[in-house]
C-alpha cells in the first residue's frame, strides 16, 4: 500500500512537468515581431481609436455614447436627471465603469468650464477646470440635461444622416458618428493620449470657426487667418501673437504658442489679482510654485499668496510688500512660474478609422466632405419619403377615377386575402399601392378628400423635383451647409474669451534690476560708431578717435541701465540699452551699430534717442518739406523688443529727427538756401508713427528740406527776420553774416 501511494503522486508528477514544458518550449518558440503584430499591435491600436482620439465630428466614443443616451433620455428638451441615472443608462452603450462616465459627463458641462461650448447644463458641484482643489460631488448630488446647442449635435438624425451601428451587446443601436451642423472638432478642445502617438487640438472660437468655414467652402484657399487668428480657451488669458507660429499650425497641425493669465493691480490695497490664467495650468499649481520661489529667496517682494476664487470666478490675490514694483514681479512670475505657459498644438484626428495629423485647412476640408455627404444624405431621404408617398397616391388617384368599380371588386371577393391581389388586377396597381387603398376608411370616399388627394399629389411632385435639383447641384448643398453655419453663429455664438497681444515680444534675459547702474557718457559719430565711456576713463582719456572721414554726430550724459532708440534710414528702430555695450575709451572706434544691432544690409543710423520715461514728442523731417509729430508713448511696447517696423513714413527720405519734452523753437534749412524758426506747438501730434505729417517748408522744384537746428546754435543774429507764424512757409533767404557752415546738424 505504501509503495503505491509513492508511486502514483510521481506518476502524475512526471505527466504535469512534460506538459508545462511542452508548453513553456511553444510559447520560447515565437518571435516577438509576431507576438507584437499579432497580441499587441491589435490593442494598441483598439485604443487609439476606440478610446484616445475625436473624429471628425468632434467628439471620442465615449463623448458620443453619453450624449447619445441623454438624447434618447429626452434631455434635450425635459427637465435635468439625477447625473447617477444617466452614467447608470449610459452603461447600456458604455462597457467602462461608473466613475469613467462620470468623469466624461464632468467635463462636457457648464459648471467645469473646461469648453468653451459644453454640451451638458450642469446643476450642482462639477468641480472646476481650472483648479485641481475644487473637486466635482459625486453623481447621486449632481442633476444634468443637454444644452440648446446640442440641437445642432443632433439635428435631424432620425433622416438617415450618418450611419448607426450596433452597440457593444448587440442590443442596441447607436450612431457611428454625430451629425453636427458646425465644426466641433475646431470648436472644442480635446486631448488625449494613446499608444506611441497622442492627440492636442486646441479650441477656436465658435463664431469665428463658422465664419471661416462659411469662407472656405467659397474660396478654400482664403487666408483662414483673418477670420479665426488664433485660439481661444474657456479659462481666458491672453495669447502672444505670432503669424508664423499659427500659420504653421494652420498647415500642419502641429506647432505650439505662449498664453500668459490676465491681471490687474488694486493700488490701495497693494494686492495684485490674477483672474485669468492659462488653459494648459491650474491654480493650485500655480501657487505651489510661487510658494518655492518665495522660500529660495528668489522672489522677495510677496508678503501672501491665496486662492480666493468662488461663485463669481477665479482670483488669486498676491499681497505685495511696501516697495515692491507691481510690473517687475509679474514679469519675474510670467517666467518663473505657469501664469504663463505654452499650448501645444498636434491635430492627430481619426478619419476613416486611421489617426491622421492634418492642419486647420485640411480638417476643414476634410469636415466640409464628410457634411456634404451627410446633408446629401438628408436630403435623399426625405426625397425617398416623398417618392413612397406619391407612389401611394398615384395608386390612389386611379382607384379615386372610378370607386364604385373598387367597391363593387371588394364587395364581390369572397376572402379577404384576395382584395389586394383584385385590386392590382383590376387597377393596374402594384401591391403596395393595393394594401394602401384597401386600408382607406369609407368616410373617406367624399369629393373634398379625392381633390385634397389630387392637390397633394401635384405638390409632391414639385417638391421632389426640388429635392432631386438639390442633390444634382454641389452649389445648393453648399447653401444649405452655410445656412446652418448661419444659424449657428447668430444662435450660439459668443465674444472671445481670450485676448490676442499682437505687439508683444519676449523680455530681455537679463531683468533692468539686476543691471549695474553707473554714469556714462554716450557718444554717436556721423557713420554709426557707438561708444559708451564712464566719468573716470574720460577724465583720463585725451581727443576722441573717429574715422578719418567719420565725425562726432552726438553725445550725452545718462547711465549704464538706460534705454537706447536708434533710428534708421529704412523706417526702424532698433531698441537696446547701455548695458549691452562694453565700456570704451576715447582711443578705440567704438561698436558699429549696424553689425552691433544686425541690421539689414545698407542700413544706417539717423539718430539716437534716450527716451527714458517715453515722454515727449518725436518729430521727423523729410526731405520733401514735410514734418511729422508723433508721441514718443508710440513706440513703448510691452517688453524690450529689439526692432520695430514702420517707425515713421518712408514716402520721403528722412533729413532730421529730434526728440522734445515740450514744444520748442526751431530753424530749418532748405538746400536753397532759406531757413524758417517756427515753433513746434504748430505741428499737431499724430496718431499713428506712419504718419506723412503736414507740409513745413514750402520749397521750390530741385530744393529740399536739408537740416534742422536750435535758433540758438545757427549763429543767426536777426532771428525775427526768419521766424515764421503759420505753416507751411518759405522761409527767408539766408544772409551771408548768417551762414555758418561749421554748424552742426542735430542729426
Amino acid at each position: 500500500m505504501a509503495k503505491k501511494k509513492t508511486n502514483t503522486p510521481n506518476k502524475k508528477k512526471q505527466v504535469n512537468t512534460d506538459n508545462v514544458i511542452g508548453l513553456h518550449s511553444e510559447v520560447t518558440a515565437q518571435p516577438i515581431t509576431e507576438t507584437l503584430e499579432t497580441n499587441y499591435m491589435p490593442y494598441a491600436m483598439s485604443t487609439n481609436v476606440s478610446r484616445a482620439f475625436p473624429e471628425i465630428d468632434g467628439f471620442k466614443p465615449s463623448h458620443r455614447k453619453l450624449l447619445y443616451t441623454m438624447y434618447k433620455m429626452g434631455l434635450l428638451k425635459g427637465e435635468r436627471q439625477k447625473s447617477a441615472n444617466i452614467v447608470g443608462q449610459t452603461m447600456k452603450l458604455n462597457p467602462h465603469g461608473d466613475a469613467a462616465i462620470y468623469e466624461t459627463m464632468v467635463r462636457l458641462a457648464t459648471g467645469n468650464e473646461a469648453l468653451l461650448a459644453p454640451f451638458v447644463e450642469s446643476k450642482g458641484n462639477f468641480g472646476k477646470y481650472y483648479s485641481g482643489d475644487l473637486t466635482y460631488a459625486a453623481s447621486r448630488y449632481t442633476e444634468a440635461k443637454l444644452s440648446p446647442i446640442c440641437a445642432e449635435i443632433f439635428k435631424d438624425i432620425d433622416k438617415d444622416p450618418v450611419d448607426f451601428v450596433d452597440s457593444y451587446d448587440g442590443a442596441m443601436k447607436e450612431p457611428r458618428l454625430l451629425p453636427t451642423t458646425f465644426p466641433n472638432i475646431l470648436v472644442s478642445a480635446n486631448k488625449g493620449i494613446g499608444v506611441a502617438m497622442a492627440s492636442d487640438i486646441c479650441g477656436f472660437n465658435l463664431n469665428e470657426v463658422c465664419c471661416a468655414t462659411m469662407h472656405f467652402l467659397e474660396d478654400p484657399s482664403c487666408d483662414l487667418l483673418e477670420y479665426m487668428p488664433m485660439p481661444d480657451f474657456s479659462t481666458g488669458g491672453e495669447i502672444i501673437y505670432r503669424r508664423e507660429e499659427m500659420e504653421r499650425i494652420i498647415e500642419t497641425g502641429l506647432g505650439s504658442f505662449q498664453i500668459r493669465s490676465r491681471w490687474r493691480w488694486v493700488p490701495e490695497e497693494r494686492i495684485i489679482e490674477v483672474y485669468e490664467i492659462p488653459y494648459t495650468t491650474k491654480t493650485d499649481i500655480i501657487i505651489d510654485r510661487i510658494i518655492k520661489l518665495s522660500k529660495e529667496g528668489k522672489v522677495r517682494e510677496i508678503a501672501d499668496i491665496r486662492d480666493e476664487t468662488d461663485l463669481s470666478g477665479l482670483k488669486l490675490t498676491i499681497d505685495l510688500k511696501r516697495g515692491a514694483d507691481p510690473d517687475k514681479l509679474m514679469q519675474k512670475l510670467f517666467k518663473a512660474t505657469t501664469l504663463q505657459d505654452t499650448a501645444s498644438c498636434n491635430f492627430n484626428v481619426l478619419i476613416g478609422g486611421m489617426p491622421r495629423v492634418m492642419g486647420v485647412r485640411e480638417l476643414l476640408d476634410e469636415w466640409c466632405a464628410w457634411r456634404t455627404e451627410s446633408v446629401k444624405r438628408r436630403v435623399y431621404f426625405v426625397l425617398k419619403k416623398r417618392q413612397d408617398k406619391l407612389h401611394l397616391l398615384k395608386g390612389l388617384k386611379k382607384i379615386l377615377l372610378d370607386i364604385d368599380k373598387a367597391i363593387k371588386i371588394i364587395r364581390e371577393t369572397e376572402k379577404e386575402a384576395d382584395v389586394v391581389p383584385n385590386l392590382m388586377i383590376g387597377f393596374g396597381i402594384d401591391q403596395i399601392q393595393a394594401e394602401y387603398v384597401a386600408e382607406i376608411k369609407l368616410r373617406n370616399i367624399n369629393r373634398e378628400y379625392i381633390l385634397k388627394r389630387v392637390e397633394e399629389t401635384a405638390s409632391l411632385e414639385a417638391e421632389i423635383e426640388d429635392l432631386e435639383d438639390t442633390l444634382a447641384r454641389p452649389s445648393r448643398i453648399r447653401k444649405i451647409i452655410v445656412s446652418e453655419l448661419e444659424d449657428v453663429r447668430k444662435k450660439y455664438a459668443e465674444s472671445r474669451r481670450t485676448g490676442i497681444l499682437y505687439d508683444y515680444a519676449e523680455d530681455a534675459e537679463s531683468e533692468e534690476d539686476t543691471i549695474e547702474d553707473y554714469p556714462v557718457t554716450l557718444f554717436l559719430s556721423q557713420h554709426g560708431y557707438f561708444k559708451k565711456i564712464t566719468p573716470q576713463s574720460l577724465r583720463m582719456s585725451g581727443e576722441q578717435k573717429f574715422k578719418e572721414d567719420d565725425a562726432l554726430s552726438m553725445s550725452v550724459e545718462s547711465s549704464n541701465a538706460a534705454e537706447l532708440m536708434f533710428f534708421t534710414d529704412k523706417a526702424q528702430v532698433y531698441k537696446t540699452r547701455a548695458s549691452d555695450f562694453a565700456d570704451g575709451k576715447a582711443s578705440q572706434l567704438g561698436d558699429y551699430l549696424p553689425a552691433k544691432l544686425g541690421m539689414d544690409e545698407g542700413e544706417s543710423v539717423m539718430g539716437m534717442v534716450l527716451p527714458g520715461d517715453y515722454s515727449g514728442y518725436m518729430i521727423f523731417f523729410f526731405e520733401n518739406g514735410k514734418a511729422a509729430k508723433v508721441e514718443l508713448s508710440a513706440y513703448k511696447t510691452t517688453s524690450n523688443r529689439r526692432r520695430l517696423t514702420g517707425a515713421y513714413s518712408d514716402k520721403s527720405p528722412l533729413k532730421a529727427l529730434l526728440h522734445l519734452k515740450e514744444d520748442r523753437e526751431i530753424a530749418v534749412y532748405s538746400t536753397e538756401p532759406r531757413v524758417l524758426i517756427v515753433n513746434t506747438a504748430l505741428l499737431g501730434v499724430k496718431t499713428t508713427r506712419t504718419t506723412q505729417g503736414v507740409a513745413l517748408l514750402t520749397l521750390k522744384k530741385k530744393y529740399v528740406l536739408d537740416t534742422v537746428r536750435f535758433p540758438e546754435e545757427t549763429g543767426i543774429t536777426d532771428l525775427a527776420r526768419y521766424r515764421g507764424r503759420s505753416i507751411p512757409a518759405t522761409g527767408a533767404l539766408l544772409k551771408t553774416e548768417d551762414s555758418d557752415d561749421k554748424q552742426l546738424s542735430l542729426i
